[in-house]
């Protein structure tokens, strides 16, 4: 079995080889077909690794709503209401060794919008407390003296900043821009950040509003080596790293990481019934071992996610005895196997798909059926060839000339009575003023296939494909001018 000294020397190891690695492959990185680097960072393949390396962490959701037995703060609380009497984020960070966890993730600002680090922003904050405790500092000094690696976590919608949709101003981008720096220079390195409240059903703050490049750019910036993941770009295919570095699926929400996904990502779920904690929850029953280790921790490893394991604090700012015993109870029935099997590498999409919404036309059209349906941004309705075809075409017009050097086609794999691919071949071509180019192509696609290819420029480009036996269906194309 291995022991916490002999795990915490393997991490130690990992991060000087990845370190090293970073400064020995420069050269080959810049040779590659596309940047894979942040500007003065370690390539992200390699952050991805490291990252998915960690196997197992702890969320640890504390905020106003620990105060009010809610799962959202009330945003028109008085701050003064947040008020830790024996804070020991020491003890959160005993909790996780014990369970063989190497890192955690610590809600930093959820919906509601308090702050609990004292922001010089105009938010409200733990600042404006008699207290004044900086959780965020005292959480990370925390987890770092043993040797575990830190994340944070930040809700984009605000409802006390009244950051919400329709109700974007500059204004607010700045504010989540500035309180953003904050935490990335008064802190130390941050592994992930983990963003909520966007492009989510619930809250449907677009990435348009609150800009996802812009964000995703000013958190590069401050740290190139620390990891984005939005937890709502799960309604994306899971096949594909849509607006974000490691894909996150939300195992309270339903979402499933499918077998043999082969993407960087992490699954979230709670330990009690839900993220904040309440009350009753120390008579709760809590998640079995079994349930934890068996069913979830083990399975999601094989598959490249890391088990994020929602762990939240009491009013007093510690972990409920059953908590803690639950987590020793997982240390001894786990304990961490060293690096997962290598990832391979995949193009992360952060802008805007130019082929949505454009005029587009295909070589046959079903009964009720279009093949608007194939770029309305909907992944769950496509377009497929009429019947007895066995070969087709879709063309996209985009209206003017779109400089593009990212191209996406979606399949519906994984649906009912859609298992496995339906295409034998398939061809991607740009229109150049006087005949088709062919951009790439293959044969038999990823239910998710994104080629990063050289930047070009055109009005129109087109999907030739043939079927392998039933009828294709195309969910989604895209063309996207993703940063150099």
């Amino acid at each position: 079995m291995t022991t916490r000294r002999e795990l915490l020397r393997w991490a130690a190891q990992t991060a000087t080889a990845t370190l090293l690695a970073g400064h020995g492959g420069a050269a080959a990185a810049q040779n590659q077909a596309h940047p894979t680097t942040a500007r003065g960072g370690l390539p992200l393949l390699d952050l991805q690794q490291r990252f998915v390396d960690l196997r197992f962490g702890m969320f640890v959701h504390f905020s106003m709503a620990t105060f009010q037995d809610r799962e959202w703060g009330d945003p028109t609380s008085p701050p003064k209401l947040f008020h830790p009497t024996a804070l020991d984020t020491d003890q959160w960070a005993a909790a996780a060794q014990s369970a063989n966890m190497t890192w955690a993730c610590l809600t930093t600002r959820h919906h509601d919008g308090f702050c609990i680090w004292p922001t010089k922003t105009a938010a409200a904050s733990v600042g404006q407390t008699s207290h004044s405790t900086d959780v965020v500092r005292a959480y990370v000094d925390s987890f770092r003296k043993v040797g575990l690696r830190v994340g944070l976590y930040y809700s984009i919608l605000s409802l006390r900043d009244d950051i919400r949709h329709f109700n974007v101003t500059p204004a607010k981008i700045e504010l989540i821009k500035d309180q953003l720096t904050e935490l990335f220079t008064r802190y130390g390195e941050i592994d992930i950040l983990i963003t909520d409240g966007w492009d989510a059903p619930w809250s449907r703050i677009t990435y348009e509003e609150v800009p996802f490049l812009e964000i995703y750019g000013h958190v590069k910036s401050l740290q190139p080596n620390c990891l984005l993941c939005d937890l709502n770009a799960s309604q994306y295919p899971a096949g594909g790293l849509y607006y974000s570095d490691v894909k996150a699926f939300e195992q309270n929400a339903g979402q499933k990481v499918p077998e043999g996904s082969d993407v960087p990502a992490l699954s979230c779920v709670t330990l009690t019934d839900g993220w904040f904690w309440k009350r009753q929850d120390v008579n709760r029953n809590l998640k079995p071992v079994t349930t934890v280790v068996d069913e979830w921790l083990q399975p999601l490893n094989r598959r490249h996610c890391n088990l994020i394991l929602n762990a939240p604090p009491t009013r007093e700012g510690r972990l409920s005895p059953n908590v803690v015993s639950r987590l020793e109870e997982m240390g001894k029935a786990w304990t961490h196997p060293g690096p997962m099997a290598k990832l391979r590498e995949h193009v992360v999409i952060t802008t805007r798909n130019l082929a949505t919404a454009k005029p587009i036309h295909a070589s046959s059209y079903p009964d009720t059926v279009g093949p608007d349906e194939a770029n309305d941004g909907d992944f769950r309705s496509s377009w497929y060839l009429d019947e007895g075809q066995s070969s087709g075409w879709l063309g996209v017009d985009l209206t003017k000339q779109e400089s593009f050097n990212v191209i996406s086609l979606v399949e519906p794999v994984g649906r009912k009575d859609y298992p496995e691919s339906r295409i034998r071949s398939y061809r991607f071509q740009h229109w150049n003023g006087t005949s088709w180019i062919t951009l790439t192509g293959g044969e038999t696609p990823a239910p998710t296939t994104i080629h990063r290819i050289p930047r070009v420029s055109s009005q129109k480009i087109r999907l030739l494909l043939e079927s392998s036996k039933e009828m294709p269906h195309i969910a989604e194309i895209g063309a996207y001018d993703e940063p150099d």
